[in-house]
């Protein structure tokens, strides 16, 4: 499973959502980390919605629900699994 983190530098909502998935132990995934300002389309769509998750699928990419900054790792764990689509 791979997942996708729309994000930048200094912002304190975008790592405290890193930090929580970092904790993550009954979803497997890779993360990976995206800087909007290296790409001018990431920016144009995420400059006032970050932190954005989403899902790589192999055609697309889905966007997962917004949790609030204060949900637990628990609530997190629960997004996920309620959310991620199961490749196979």
């Amino acid at each position: 499973m791979h997942l996708i983190l729309y994000s930048k530098p200094g912002c304190h909502l975008c790592e405290g959502l890193q930090s929580k998935l970092a904790q993550v132990s009954n979803v497997d995934f890779e993360l990976e980390i995206r800087d909007i300002n290296t790409n001018e389309n990431w920016f144009a769509a995420y400059q006032y919605e970050i932190p954005v998750l989403c899902q790589k699928l192999p055609e697309a990419e889905k966007t997962l629900p917004r949790l609030s900054p204060r949900a637990s790792v628990a609530k997190l764990e629960q997004m996920l699994q309620k959310n991620l689509t199961i490749l196979g």
